[in-house]
């Protein structure tokens, strides 16, 4: 587990992360949102130790990076935004030379080079130029150098940019796949890609977070609602007035005539969405008005998104993010328990 505690940085008086808690949990993918000069970058380079903390604390699996960077930095990949890649050198004397700067010894480079450039698929390019591959495939380099070493957990800033559609869904792919051993952090500005394959998001703005949560839960919770469509065959005063009158209809938003008395109405709920559509049904039906369609729409994550980050800001200490988690846990018995204490 990552845990990120009171975390905050400034840069001369510009305060550009303001005291923020989360945690990544294991094998785990955590999507990191917020839109251009919101912090993402900022925090993931505190994360990694690349930049110094103006105050907080950032845990690696128990180890205070600030205090043992060495052994923090062990268990952290990072793939930034621009892989860090020396296009003179070939594909595999590069990540020789990196396995190097991370300590793994000698004897093990070859067997460990050899292990991320199957594990990402580029060793049929292992000994090309670097300067000479398509932007896929430098992805794919950058993500093996962040995987040297086998670091528990993963830092993705921005890892899907500049790619087309075949090459975002390579690197998706490869994402999904990583988190069956490691953790990850995901930082996109392409919405539809966190929604894929995201288990939490943690959305920042100016600072500070917006909301923690899953994507599904945050969906839920738009303040706007659920949308109802319903299409239906009959007279459509009658229609309207009983959908209008509904209890937990907010509003109507559209009625749409399309002939041979078919009619369509898109209205906002409030309050249990299955009750107010059985409800809607019901009336309907006892006034002869035949139902030819019905379905809610979900607010999705980039509805959610604009929102959230233009709420004020609502603080959760990291006590309370830990509380939340210890109740969510499942309970362990008193064997396993001993045994890991004895551990």
């Amino acid at each position: 587990m990552i845990t990120i505690e009171n975390l905050t940085k400034y840069y001369g008086s510009n305060r550009a992360v303001n005291d923020i808690s989360f945690t990544i949990n294991d094998n785990e993918i955590l999507g990191f949102l917020g839109p251009n000069g919101a912090g993402k970058s900022t925090t993931m380079n505190m994360i990694t130790g690349y930049l110094p903390l103006s105050g907080g604390k950032v845990t690696i699996n128990g180890v205070d990076i600030s205090k043992a960077p060495i052994k923090a930095k062990k268990d952290i990949g990072y793939l930034p935004e621009i892989p860090p890649l020396y296009p003179e050198m070939k594909v595999k004397e590069y990540l020789r030379f990196c396995a190097g700067l991370k300590g793994i010894p000698f004897r093990k480079r070859g067997e460990e080079v050899d292990r991320v450039m199957e594990l990402l698929s580029i060793t049929d390019v292992k000994g090309k130029l670097i300067r000479n591959l398509s932007k896929g495939y430098k992805q794919r380099v950058g993500f093996a150098q962040a995987l040297l070493g086998d670091p528990k957990f993963l830092i993705l800033d921005e890892p899907t940019v500049g790619l087309d559609p075949n090459q975002v869904i390579e690197v998706r792919n490869i994402i999904r796949d990583l988190k069956k051993d490691h953790s990850v952090i995901f930082s996109s500005h392409i919405l539809s890609e966190v929604s894929e394959i995201c288990d939490r998001v943690v959305i920042i703005n100016k600072g500070d977070i917006r909301a923690i949560d899953t994507i599904e839960n945050l969906e839920s919770s738009l303040s706007t609602g659920l949308v109802l469509h319903i299409k239906v065959k009959g007279e459509k005063g009658t229609a309207a007035s009983i959908i209008e009158l509904t209890k937990g209809v907010k509003e109507m938003l559209d009625i749409t005539d399309e002939g041979s008395s078919i009619f369509s109405f898109t209205v906002q709920l409030e309050g249990d969405a299955d009750e107010i559509r059985g409800n809607i049904m019901s009336e309907l039906l006892k006034n002869n008005v035949n139902i030819l369609e019905i379905y809610t729409e979900r607010p999705n994550l980039e509805n959610v998104f604009i929102e959230l980050i233009n709420r004020p800001v609502q603080k959760q200490s990291l006590q309370e993010l830990l509380a939340e988690m210890e109740s969510e846990a499942p309970e362990e018995d008193d064997t396993t328990e001993d045994t890991k204490e004895e551990n």
